[in-house]
């Protein structure tokens, strides 16, 4: 799901919430050596997000926040902050090439493209399989 998170809403808090979990606490976020990605460069995108991103004409970023049961993907458009919520059982990542990333949710996507020295977001990117993989563990041993 796309969210306007530019104001402080109780409702899309607490929606966003029940779809991934609350925040890591700040214990949570040192033992996992932090949950934030790096700015990402958007090379393309779904059409709800591509008719967000095209309003300016600024470079495309985003980034990834780790919660416990999913990912925000975070971006700006105008003045206004959009997340896109994916929980873990819907995250599709796929390496396409060396150096793209498309992230997939439903009928959602964002493809994200790296120059060769990004070196920490290859590693941003293995620890969020990592995660995603000990989640849906969990998720299967609770069936």
């Amino acid at each position: 799901m796309l969210f306007n998170v530019s104001y402080n809403n109780p409702a899309v808090r607490k929606q966003i919430d029940s779809e991934i979990g609350k925040p890591y606490t700040l214990a949570e976020r040192l033992r996992l050596k932090g949950i934030g990605s790096p700015r990402l460069v958007i090379s393309e995108a779904s059409i709800q997000i591509h008719n967000l991103l095209i309003l300016d004409n600024n470079r495309n970023y985003a980034n990834i926040e780790l919660r416990p049961g999913g990912i925000l993907v975070g971006f700006r458009s105008l003045l206004e902050s959009y997340a896109l919520v994916i929980p873990f059982h819907k995250l599709t990542v796929y390496k396409t090439d060396a150096n793209v990333y498309t992230i997939h949710r439903d009928n959602y996507f964002v493809r994200i493209e790296l120059r060769n020295r990004d070196k920490s977001i290859h590693r941003f990117m293995q620890k969020l399989t990592q995660l995603k993989t000990e989640a849906m563990g969990d998720r299967i041993e609770d069936l």
